[in-house]
């Protein structure tokens, strides 16, 4: 069932059930009634990630207080995306955007990985929840993907579930065409991987191709930045063997 993009959406914490009564926090509070300018009585849809969508209808007591109070269930919780999003962290402004395009692109989890070039080791895992979230409340999305802590290139390898399979972007590829690589792929578990700005290294790119559960492909003859880059793997992968 898809989204009602006419309607508000904002992402709450607690339990949703018909009746229930949920007090805005001060953010809430200041994008509801400041940036929105919704009124008392208004509608708009709520979402925890958890219970579905929900009607819910906004209760003013006093000048600094809303209450939500929930209505019907508009659609019920999905099953959680099976994407597995891997990416080598970015500077602040350009990761904030890739994890809302990966969060549209259907990503289930968020997985940051250290690699020779990565530009940053230090990520705020409530940010990046944050634009997770933010993400969601925009698109129409009920599935709030996992944030996972950083690790490092060998240690994720090492630990990794052989049954699902990473797809990674390597600009070393001899072929600037992905879809026929992509459209030999059988297994229905899949991550994607999008390396550093500077490109992984020789021993990085050596230890991916070792390992039978990686698969790498080409993103054509251009070079591209890694949150361009992001974009158009997490396109080509949903509409080759993804949910499109």
């Amino acid at each position: 069932m898809r989204a009602n993009y006419k309607m508000q959406r904002l992402f709450v914490e607690p339990d949703l059930h018909d009746g229930a009564e949920i007090s805005a926090d001060k953010d809430q509070f200041t994008y509801l009634a400041h940036v929105l300018r919704m009124g008392d009585g208004d509608t708009l849809l709520v979402f925890n990630g958890r219970d579905g969508e929900w009607s819910a209808h906004i209760g003013f007591e006093g000048k600094k207080k809303i209450v939500l109070r929930i209505g019907a269930l508009v659609r019920p919780q999905p099953e959680p995306p099976d994407l597995v999003y891997l990416f080598a962290p970015l500077k602040q402004a350009r990761l904030d955007y890739i994890v809302q395009k990966a969060v549209e692109m259907g990503a289930g989890v968020l997985q940051p990985v250290l690699t020779h070039h990565t530009q940053t080791s230090r990520i705020s895992e409530k940010r990046l929840q944050g634009n997770a979230i933010e993400a969601a409340e925009q698109c129409g999305i009920l599935a709030i993907p996992e944030c996972r802590e950083p690790v490092k290139l060998p240690r994720l390898l090492q630990n990794w579930d052989g049954n699902r399979r990473i797809i990674y972007c390597d600009e070393s590829a001899k072929t600037h065409n992905p879809l026929p690589i992509l459209q030999a792929i059988t297994d229905r578990q899949l991550a994607v991987f999008i390396g550093p700005e500077g490109g992984f290294s020789d021993d990085e790119r050596k230890l991916l191709r070792s390992c039978a559960f990686v698969t790498a492909i080409p993103l054509g003859p251009r070079i591209l930045r890694a949150d361009t880059a992001a974009v158009a793997a997490m396109a080509l992968i949903q509409a080759s063997i993804g949910d499109w």
